[in-house]
């Protein structure tokens, strides 16, 4: 295993366990639980190589279309618009499918890319694409609308798609989505509600009325360098557990946390891209290593821009979207869909480094030749 993956996992979950206890200290043992089982999870399927993966991707990824249909119909959630997330049988069979989605386009595009190339059939990639964002948006969900899209482009480019096709594919489907975006907008209210309201809101610094932000800005202030404790006085943070969780993690740690956070997720990055160049050392590039590339970028995109986007949001910069931090916040359906994708990175490094005769540390490993014994 990547030792520099488990320390980033590690740090997230220990961050994350910190925060929730922070904002509800009667989560605390639940959250906890459920972040050791994840870690235990990763290390469980990171023992598999990429090919298992790509084996049971279309299965996995039909169930996940099928649940995305299903929570139209039966969901539960949201209460914006009407927006219907989750799927709640009783018990622990209570998630959110767009969260399982992500990991599944990654996986399924993987597969098709690996077996068919990029030369063609990118109607297929694109349906696929298309498919689970529209799902999504209907629930609806735009946070996680965005980020799937943006998910399958990257996936596309990590395949070797030209970016002069990717973007005339962005074009194409831009000029087809004009006709019914004002439908969707008058539909669901909230969306141009929220966004307006937040640029206002940069506009006028001088609002009496503290909004989320403006909250969770101040248990950020609150932490200092070091933090306060789990157990310091602070303001009640709306989210504080789950979207904002970043701002009970400041709290408790101070800058110190919220800089081993984003350290974390730079590792993650680092350690995506580093599989990905050393793929392409690997001539000819047969399929296997291919899709072990494409699902190791698509694993860390899909961890790392939904942090960005979070992170985003919890500084001002983006309006309030409702996405979880990868990895930290509370909410089991995010925190198993991430743990997966880390195993998936795992296995894609494993399987680059061995054909390419690398050693855990990333060097060559030496082969030594038999010394001949000296002639008679």
């Amino acid at each position: 295993m990547s030792l520099q993956l488990v320390l980033a996992q590690v740090l997230l979950l220990v961050l994350g366990v910190i925060g929730v206890g922070t904002a509800r200290p009667d989560l605390i043992v639940d959250h906890g639980s459920k972040a050791v089982l994840a870690l235990g999870l990763t290390f469980l399927l990171s023992r598999f190589k990429p090919k298992f993966f790509t084996s049971v991707a279309l299965l996995g990824f039909l169930v996940c279309i099928a649940l995305l249909i299903l929570v139209l119909f039966v969901g539960e959630g949201g209460e914006w618009g009407g927006g219907k997330r989750w799927l709640d049988f009783g018990g622990p069979l209570r998630f959110q499918p767009s969260e399982f989605i992500k990991l599944a386009l990654v996986l399924q595009l993987a597969s098709f890319f690996a077996r068919r190339g990029v030369a063609k059939k990118l109607i297929s990639a694109t349906a696929m694409i298309m498919l689970s964002t529209v799902l999504v948006l209907v629930e609806p969900d735009v946070g996680s609308t965005v980020l799937i899209f943006s998910l399958g482009l990257v996936l596309m480019f990590a395949a070797g798609v030209k970016f002069t096709s990717i973007g005339g594919f962005v074009a194409a489907l831009g000029l087809l989505a004009l006709p019914f975006a004002s439908n969707y907008l008058e539909r669901h209210p909230y969306i141009t509600e929220r966004f307006f309201g937040h640029v206002a809101e940069l506009k006028d610094t001088n609002t009496k009325e503290a909004t989320q932000i403006d909250l969770a800005h101040r248990d950020m202030t609150q932490g200092g360098l070091y933090g306060r404790g789990p157990d310091g006085p602070k303001y009640s943070l709306p989210a504080g557990h789950t979207d904002m969780v970043i701002a009970s993690v400041a709290f408790s740690t101070g800058l110190l946390g919220v800089v081993t956070v984003i350290f974390a997720y730079w590792l993650i990055v680092q350690s995506g891209l580093s599989v990905a160049e050393l793929a392409g050392r690997i001539r000819p590039m047969t399929p296997e290593i291919h899709a072990a590339s494409i699902m190791a970028v698509g694993a860390m995109f899909m961890i790392v821009a939904q942090a960005f986007v979070n992170l985003a949001v919890a500084v001002g910069l983006f309006p309030v979207t409702g996405v979880p931090l990868s990895l930290v916040s509370y909410g089991f359906s995010s925190l198993l869909s991430k743990s997966v994708a880390l195993a998936v990175m795992h296995s894609s490094i494993r399987e680059i480094h061995a054909h390419l005769g690398l050693t855990k540390s990333g060097k060559k490993e030496r082969k030594f030749e038999p010394v001949p014994a000296p002639a008679d």
